[in-house]
């Protein structure tokens, strides 16, 4: 390791047995400290903001606000959190909206525990990891249309921070008055919302919505669900 002191860790994984293994890994290493555990993006910004971790890492499909749009709130809050995306899939689109959001790394899940460690501790003093197979493909990036935030433009629009929440929540399948709670807005702010995603889109139905939140990796579809 290239640090003498202990590097302080906050973990945003939606499956226990991962998360659990995670942390364990990681507090018997005796470089980290766990000083957190979030089990959905929303608990994550949350947790970032009140804990500010060395380093957190976080999954990218997670239920309430996916991992993505979380790193995005995390970074307006605090531009100088350093995040690392963790995911079992790796495919180019993840990994460039991961970079135009702010994240300091992507590791895939199959990474062995050395490659997880020295990423944090590379990430912890602010040098980019990206796990090996990974860090090959960064060297051609042709890019699709998106802006500076990272957000995905679909048919050369962008969809906001509110309207991605939106579209997660509609895709988990959360009516309209539970998306109000679940955001503290009005019934009438989340019609819209979800009505200007819908146009955007250019979808038109609910199940529409969903198909576009899975492909678009916002959530797991139902052949992701056994996938760790």
């Amino acid at each position: 390791m290239t640090t003498s002191k202990t590097i302080t860790v906050l973990l945003a994984e939606d499956h226990a047995i991962v998360r659990q293994g995670l942390s364990a890994l990681l507090n018997a290493d005796g470089h980290f400290t766990m000083v957190g555990e979030a089990t959905n993006g929303r608990e994550a910004v949350q947790m970032a903001q009140a804990l500010k971790p060395d380093v957190i890492l976080m999954d990218i499909a997670m239920p309430l606000l996916n991992g993505l749009e979380a790193t995005r709130q995390i970074l307006t809050a605090n531009p100088s959190a350093k995040v690392i995306i963790l995911s079992a899939h790796s495919d180019d689109e993840y990994i460039k909206r991961m970079q135009h959001a702010g994240a300091y790394g992507f590791l895939e899940k199959q990474s062995s525990a050395e490659i997880l460690t020295q990423a944090l501790c590379e990430v912890a003093q602010g040098r980019p990891f990206f796990s090996p197979s990974i860090a090959k493909r960064l060297l051609d990036d042709s890019g699709k249309p998106r802006d500076r935030d990272g957000i995905l433009k679909v048919n050369g629009c962008r969809l906001t921070s509110r309207e991605s929440e939106v579209l997660q929540l509609v895709a988990e399948g959360l009516a309209n008055k539970q998306i109000a709670a679940e955001l503290g807005i009005s019934i009438k702010t989340v019609e819209k919302h979800r009505q200007h995603l819908m146009n955007k889109l250019n979808i038109h139905d609910t199940a529409g919505l969903t198909r576009h939140a899975i492909a678009s990796g916002v959530i797991r579809g139902k052949s992701e669900l056994t996938l760790i």
